[in-house]
């Protein structure tokens, strides 16, 4: 039998960062492919495509045609994040780009892996004028991911919920993206529901850490070198439109019209997808 064909895309979730092994990163689709199949290691072929920073339109340009190409069984599609933390998010060409994606792999009959995601606001700790817009950016993103993923079939992990979330053994220094632990437990739960379907053969990913969690100290140095360094690219260009919209933000909340700018992005969310053509279902398909 040919080995089991798996790629990963997406962004700096996918690609590791986090779960530093040797030089690089190792992450949470790597430590899934060791478990797609029962035979020897040889029996599964992974390749992880995702990018530090990758937006939608990064993954169709760029990883999409790749990953066609290789004649997948598998592959796992989570990004988004970037998009809502960019003053050119929309959410109208996030859907678009995620139906393309999807449509490509469901017309090839991969099994597509997807995730909706927690706010980044709330991870970093915002305060709550700043870290709403965000929210209710990545609940639209979400909304995407939900109605997508059960449109094309996709094997759906909700990792925008549960305990994890609050679990700071969980996360690295930089609070948005998980240590060691957190891509197991991404891990294990994508493991579980392929299991579930029959789609993954071998054992379950251990959910117990390997290395030692990264020191206070190290953390700081992070902070304080490479943490600052990111802050400050996404701040260039997010910032003065992150500021618009906080100013927006209170002036509903002081004139108790809040609620409009949820009913505004949900009525996007439903344009965005009603705006995407309706997939041909295959001859004999339920």
């Amino acid at each position: 039998m040919r080995p089991v064909r798996f790629v990963a895309l997406g962004d700096s979730l996918t690609e590791g960062v986090g779960d530093p092994v040797g030089e690089g990163w190792r992450g949470w689709a790597a430590l899934l492919a060791r478990g797609l199949s029962a035979g020897p290691e040889a029996a599964v072929e992974f390749t992880n495509l995702a990018v530090s920073g990758a937006q939608t339109r990064d993954v169709v340009e760029r990883q999409l045609p790749d990953a066609l190409a290789q004649r997948l069984d598998i592959a796992s599609v989570v990004v988004g994040v970037n998009d809502t933390l960019r003053c050119t998010f929309d959410v109208h060409a996030v859907a678009a780009r995620l139906d393309t994606v999807y449509g490509a792999f469901a017309a090839q009959g991969t099994v597509l892996l997807t995730a909706c995601l927690p706010d980044p606001g709330a991870m970093l700790g915002l305060p709550g004028v700043l870290a709403r817009p965000l929210a209710r950016r990545q609940r639209a993103v979400n909304a995407v991911v939900h109605a997508l993923s059960a449109r094309y079939g996709a094997v759906h992990l909700h990792a925008s919920e549960g305990a994890w979330l609050t679990d700071r053994a969980m996360w690295s220094v930089d609070r948005l993206h998980p240590g060691e632990r957190g891509h197991r437990q991404l891990a294990v739960r994508f493991h579980a529901l392929l299991a579930g379907a029959g789609l993954a053969t071998g054992p379950a990913p251990s959910p117990e850490p390997e290395f030692p969690a990264p020191t206070r100290s190290a953390g700081l140095r992070w902070l304080a070198t490479a943490g600052t360094g990111w802050v400050a690219r996404r701040c260039t260009d997010l910032l003065p439109q992150l500021l618009a919209l906080a100013v927006d933000e209170t002036r509903h909340r002081a004139r108790g019209t809040s609620a409009r700018l949820d009913l505004r992005t949900s009525a996007a969310v439903s344009a965005a997808l009603a705006a995407l053509s309706v997939p041909e279902r295959q001859p004999g398909a339920a």
